[in-house]
């Protein structure tokens, strides 16, 4: 689990400089430094990558192929954790010891739906849903034009499983669609109608 600045201080009391005792520490890897205030023991196996991201920088939740990749939606690992987040300006990105974090930012109006809360070992994080994940790649998407253009993005590009797409729940999609407001996105579900038929 990670630690803040506070509880690091806190159990480095003891210490005639505990400021000193946390950088000698953070050379030698005895803790790793995440980002200002965020701290991690290096072998602690219990940490949730997915909890961590949304503790690097929020409010956030795991989308894009992150979360793709989590419900086995397409075959290959995933180079780093991708969040959704928003009210920002522009995208993040943390290197962090333990691996990299990045996150794309969407609009306020379209953040809150779609998003589940779950757990990696006793750790709770939010990830978006398949419809969700999957909405969120288009919508950062905006050269999509056509049908065929989107579907080439989603199965050639992403490798999304065309068996996934007829799992997806169909009224999900349409609700979540007249949210982005976005001519990509609305293409969605004209692409869908073939596995729903």
């Amino acid at each position: 689990m990670y630690k803040t600045h506070r509880v690091v201080m806190e159990e480095l009391s003891s210490f005639a400089s505990p400021k000193s005792k946390l950088s000698k520490m953070i050379r030698s890897k005895e803790i790793l430094h995440l980002k200002r205030g965020v701290f991690l023991e290096p072998n602690d196996k219990t940490n949730s990558m997915f909890s961590i991201a949304s503790v690097l920088y929020g409010p956030s939740y795991i989308s894009f192929e992150s979360a793709l990749a989590h419900y086995g939606m397409i075959p290959e690992r995933v180079k780093g954790i991708i969040s959704a987040t928003y009210n920002k300006n522009k995208n993040k990105k943390f290197h962090t010891p333990i691996g990299d974090f990045y996150y794309y930012y969407l609009p306020k109006f379209a953040y809150p739906f779609g998003i589940v809360r779950k757990e990696e070992g006793e750790q709770g994080f939010l990830i978006a849903t398949p419809e969700k994940a999957i909405l969120d790649l288009i919508y950062k998407n905006s050269k999509l034009k056509e049908v065929k253009e989107l579907k080439d993005f989603l199965i050639e590009d992403k490798r999304i499983e065309e068996e996934w797409l007829s799992r997806l729940d169909e009224s999900e999609v349409a609700k979540l669609c007249l949210i982005y407001r976005q001519p990509q996105c609305l293409l969605f579900p004209k692409m869908l109608r073939k596995y729903y038929a």
